[in-house]
């Protein structure tokens, strides 16, 4: 026998023929205490960590209050930016407190002595139901809660005072104006120029070439009461197309000029800015869904999860050869909410 035979002899059967009927429980590893287990000054560190960490998120939830009260987002990107990023810090810190402080105090403080629970039948005996009465004041008694007072004050007050970093937001909105007819509206109005987005410069139809892409603007948008909240709304994008390609119903064959056609940015699925244009098959893709719109036919849906064409806005020319919107859109913008038709 060589010595390659006389190695692969002990019973590696296809039968499987030789090894063990069953194999011993092996059993649990020895215990391995920790050092606040055999050290008092280092279970009173670790309770001073856990305190530490809900103080952390008790700050972390006045700190997200006084930043909502004392931060308003205001209308323009500067303030909108530093409102959120002391919002989200706040919170941040509000909930990293509480989690870590739950865990450093299952890791540190709470009995963790390993248990073995042989299994048993899914239903639950009286018997049964008794004993995990027992475990969970046994559970109890482990996490040390009845003789930690401040650690049960710590976790009560920051586990108490989380919930107004939801409340207060939604409270704060109930003056608000809730009036959904302003969905349905834009400051697009009769005679109302368009001009590019940012620099508000007008917009000739002669400067429109086929195939090319406008993002568009009302004139006069920076003097709106809101005007960016205006602007999420009123964006609309420009194209002209030969018009031996447009499809267009009867009742909207004055809505273009000379091929050039506006429909709303707002994707009627999410209300992402659609804005990716391809001229040789006329499609406009949204870039968050890929939700596809055929321009050339009044931007029905070719593809992807939306499910209505995109608003298109009538427009013409005035007297100087300017596009001009001839009124509002004829339908709200954007995804469907609770007060609209379709």
């Amino acid at each position: 026998m060589t010595s390659i035979e006389k190695h692969q002899s002990p019973v590696h059967t296809g039968t499987g023929e030789g090894l063990p009927e069953r194999f011993d429980d092996p059993g649990l590893p020895p215990h391995e205490p920790r050092r606040g287990d055999l050290d008092p000054a280092a279970d009173k560190t670790s309770e001073r960590i856990v305190l530490a960490l809900f103080g952390l998120s008790t700050l972390g939830t006045i700190g997200f209050l006084v930043a909502y009260f004392a931060l308003p987002t205001g209308q323009d990107a500067a303030t909108i930016q530093r409102s959120n990023m002391a919002l989200g810090l706040a919170l941040a810190c509000a909930l990293l407190g509480i989690g870590a402080a739950a865990i450093h105090w299952a890791k540190s403080i709470m009995n963790n002595h390993e248990r073995v629970e042989d299994r048993h039948s899914v239903a639950s005996s009286p018997e049964v139901r008794e004993a995990a009465v027992a475990n969970l004041v046994a559970g109890a008694q482990d996490s040390g809660i009845s003789r930690r007072g401040l650690l049960k004050s710590a976790l009560v007050g920051s586990l108490a005072l989380f919930p107004l970093t939801i409340v207060v937001p939604l409270v704060g909105e109930v003056g608000e104006n809730w009036d959904v007819a302003s969905f349905k509206r834009t400051l697009w109005r009769k005679g109302l120029r368009l001009t590019t987005d940012p620099s508000g410069r007008p917009i000739k139809a002669a400067d429109v070439t086929v195939g090319s892409i406008w993002h568009v603007i009302p004139e006069g948008l920076e003097e709106a009461p809101h005007p960016l909240d205006e602007k999420a709304k009123a964006v609309v994008i420009v194209m002209r197309l030969d018009q031996a390609d447009l499809v267009e119903a009867p009742e909207r064959r004055d809505w273009s000029h000379e091929g050039i056609v506006a429909y709303s940015k707002i994707c009627t699925h999410v209300g992402c800015p659609v804005a990716l244009y391809e001229k040789d098959s006329h499609h406009l893709l949204c870039p968050c869904h890929q939700s596809t719109f055929d321009v050339a036919d009044g931007c029905r849906v070719v593809f992807g999860p939306a499910k209505r064409p995109l608003p298109q806005l009538p427009i013409t020319v005035d007297d100087e050869g300017y596009l001009v919107a001839q009124s509002d859109f004829t339908e709200p913008i954007g995804p469907s909410f609770w007060d609209r038709l379709r």
